[in-house]
C-alpha cells in the first residue's frame, strides 16, 4: 500500500507565486528521487468550522490561505529513503532556511500516513 506525507500549511495571498515557484522546484526534486505523486493545492471551498477546520488548524490570518499538500510513495521504506536524500539535495538547502520560506513554517502541519483504502 503506498504512503503519503501530508501537509497543512498557511500562505499569504501575496507570497502564492514565491510558494508555487518553491514548490515547483521542491516536487521536480521529490520526484527525481522517486516520489510516485507531488501535489500541491490551494484552498477553493474552505469555510472557517466553529470549532475546527483548515484554516482553524493553522490559525489562519487575516491575507492568507490554506494550502493542502501531499507526497506518494510506493512504500515506508522508500519514504524513508527517498527523505533522507531530499533532504541532502543541495538544490533544496536555500528553501530549507525558515527565513528564505514564503510562509510560517511554525504553523504547518506535517505528517506521514499510511493507507488504509486504495482503490
Amino acid at each position: 500500500m503506498p504512503y503519503v506525507d501530508g501537509f497543512v500549511v498557511p500562505v499569504p495571498r501575496k507570497s502564492l507565486s514565491a510558494y508555487r515557484s518553491m514548490a515547483r522546484k521542491a516536487g521536480k526534486v521529490w520526484r527525481e528521487h522517486g516520489a510516485l505523486e507531488f501535489r500541491e493545492c490551494v484552498a477553493d471551498d474552505v469555510k472557517v468550522g466553529k470549532w475546527t477546520s483548515f484554516p482553524r488548524s493553522v490559525k489562519l490570518k487575516r491575507g492568507e490561505t490554506v494550502m493542502f499538500s501531499y507526497i506518494v510513495y510506493k512504500s515506508r521504506a522508500d519514504r524513508d529513503r527517498i527523505l533522507a536524500k531530499v533532504m541532502k539535495d543541495k538544490r533544496l538547502a536555500k528553501m530549507m532556511d525558515p527565513k528564505a520560506m514564503p510562509f510560517d513554517g511554525k504553523r504547518m502541519i506535517y505528517g506521514g500516513f499510511k493507507s488504509l483504502v486504495d482503490l
